[in-house]
């Protein structure tokens, strides 16, 4: 199957991705299959995708040019540096380099060429340990913090019981289902659902009955996405 050169790459436009609907697409490197969220451009890409390692797989050594981005979200992830079990956020910053493989095989959100290329800052966090603090502003939220600068702020949301949640001012939304549903607009959102609301569009949501456990990355869309190069 050819890599698509764009998809959801309007980025004016509420996008979505169900992604347990849809099929493993094998990508460029035996054994590492995806589902592509949003795309644009062909093998170096900006790019937001769902990948999965079979057991014993492993990925070249190559360089992170425009950065990585990624969070654990089956098994575990491995490499050079260490081992990254489910919930691991990590941040590889633009020129830094790495050797990927999963000796059990693993699941991750990856995201590619969505830095500010002088940005030089490592992260690593276990989201899984980590203890969540109340969103005072917004009720029945409660917020892990991963990462904030002046283009983006990510973290993970944990939303109570059947909680009416809203973000009624943002620039750019993007949200992953890691635990529970969430319903927008009538539609229901489970685990590996993906939502992308463009800037002023306010998020209305409802937490199920489980509540929910989320990725979110916020205020990041405000200037043109265009492909690498």
């Amino acid at each position: 199957m050819p890599t698509p050169l764009e998809l959801n790459a309007d980025f004016t436009k509420r996008a979505v991705v169900h992604a347990n609907d849809i099929s493993w697409v094998p990508s460029p490197i035996p054994d590492v299959e995806r589902k592509m969220l949003d795309r644009i451009g062909d093998e170096v890409a900006r790019a937001t995708t769902i990948v999965r390692y079979a057991v014993g797989s492993s990925f070249p050594a190559h360089v992170h040019t425009g950065g990585e981005e990624f969070i654990v979200l089956d098994v575990v992830f491995q490499d050079e540096h260490g081992d990254y079990p489910k919930g691991t956020y990590v941040r590889n910053p633009p020129e830094s380099s790495h050797t990927p493989r999963s000796e059990q095989g693993c699941v991750i959100l990856v995201k590619l060429w969505q830095y500010d290329l002088a940005d030089r800052t490592a992260v690593t966090i276990d989201t899984e340990n980590a203890e969540p603090v109340p969103s005072g502003e917004r009720p029945g939220v409660s917020i892990i913090p991963l990462h904030h600068d002046t283009r983006e702020d990510v973290r993970i949301e944990i939303w109570a019981s059947c909680s009416d949640v809203t973000l009624a001012s943002h620039q750019g939304l993007e949200i992953l289902v890691l635990e529970g549903e969430f319903e927008e607009s009538g539609e229901i959102f489970g685990i590996n659902s993906w939502l992308r609301l463009p800037p002023g569009i306010p998020l209305q949501a409802k937490a199920g009955p489980e509540g929910a456990r989320l990725w979110v990355k916020s205020d990041h869309l405000t200037g043109p996405q265009r492909k690498p190069g």
